[in-house]
């Protein structure tokens, strides 16, 4: 197929694209404001499906409004028809055109030309009334609170936020850019005359303020999101998009003593924590148990032997372990247990205990094996 895609530069175009792209699309004609006019000639000649997802939101005079979301959509329907071109178009629009400004009513104007020319050419018209949309690759301070906050608070930067209860109506870019290959597929998801995404979110501003804050700093104090949220999870993946490059590691507190070394990982409040193990040649640690508190030992790296032992019981039970056959062991509360190193290299477990340590009720009783 040959798709023409309007505002190929822009935050949902630049997305879709790169999705096209990984579904093999390969006759893409991208179409932006720097492009040669006389291309559009050329691409609305061939095309077989049209996105059209340019548009303006940040004129420097309110009069670009409509310029840029009427003009131009007449510009393009204009040379569709010119080359008798009834192929469906797609056009990106906005839940700011039920809204009596400026802004909306330039978008209002361009949905009801989409009708029209449906209407008088027969071509299959699909017009999409987007929320906020947010995901990577949107430009902050400009047209996104989203964008702008992630790019801020990942900066240390200031974010004002007027009425904390204003509540917003958003759609992950992802969701989009799905909603829009399944149009392309003759399978959009459809509500009356508008397109529409089937997934969307409430929430409001002060939710997301402050789940932005809570993962600024889930990287100091090494928790997870709770990623069952799937907003979360999209808007944890939107904001970590927008760390500065220079800051895309962090330090993690090694404990380091003549054994070797012992560092917490990630931890979560619902599934406990993940920690890493280094042991040096014929080290031994653990020798103690736990009455609820279980964990699961891995050895990636090196040889090891894990010893059990029932409190109640002389019995000792041995398991050899490498980093050449991962296998995970489970740690049974009631049995004390060790873990030694027995080759000649540092050997290095992954460790998982089913809730985070507490100084205060540790569950960990010293006990040789």
């Amino acid at each position: 197929m040959n798709i023409l895609v309007t505002g190929a530069k822009g935050f949902i175009g630049k997305n879709l694209i790169v999705e096209l792209r990984n579904r093999n699309y390969t006759e893409i004609y991208e179409y932006d404001i720097d492009t040669a006019p006389e291309k559009l000639n050329q691409y609305c000649k061939s095309a077989d499906f049209v996105f059209h997802l340019a548009g303006v939101n940040r004129p420097k005079d309110k009069t670009e409004f409509m310029a840029g979301n009427y003009g131009f959509t007449s510009t393009l329907l204009d040379t569709l028809k010119r080359y008798k071109n009834t192929c469906p178009v797609m056009i990106s629009s906005s839940i700011q055109a039920a809204a009596a400004n400026p802004y909306g009513e330039s978008k209002k104007a361009g949905e009801e030309l989409m009708f029209s020319y449906g209407q008088a050419t027969g071509a299959k018209v699909l017009v999409y009334r987007f929320p906020n949309v947010f995901g990577k690759w949107c430009r902050p301070n400009y047209n996104s609170a989203v964008a702008t906050f992630c790019n801020n608070i990942a900066r240390n930067i200031p974010i004002r936020v007027d009425n904390p209860s204003v509540v917003m109506n958003l759609v992950y870019i992802d969701d989009v850019v799905s909603e829009l290959v399944n149009a392309l597929l003759g399978q959009g998801n459809r509500v009356g005359s508008y397109g529409k995404v089937s997934t969307e979110y409430m929430r409001k501003l002060g939710e997301i303020t402050e789940l932005l804050y809570a993962f600024k700093q889930s990287r100091e104090d090494h928790t997870v999101p709770d990623m069952s949220d799937r907003f979360a999870g999209k808007l944890y993946s939107t904001y970590l998009s927008y760390l500065p490059e220079e800051a895309f590691s962090y330090p993690l507190e090694m404990h380091v003593d003549q054994r070797g070394s012992f560092t917490e990982f990630l931890k979560t409040a619902e599934r406990g924590q993940v920690s890493i193990n280094v042991s040096r040649p014929g080290v031994t640690k653990g020798n103690h148990w736990h009455h609820t508190k279980n964990e699961k030992f891995l050895v990636v790296s090196g040889q090891g032997v894990i010893r059990f032992r029932k409190i109640d019981s002389r019995e000792v039970v041995e398991y050899f372990v490498s980093g050449g056959k991962l296998e995970v062991l489970d740690i049974p509360p009631g049995y004390t247990h060790s873990i030694e190193n027995i080759g000649r290299m540092e050997m290095v477990t992954v460790m998982w205990a089913n809730e985070c340590f507490n100084p205060e009720e540790p569950d960990t009783f010293y006990d040789e094996v």
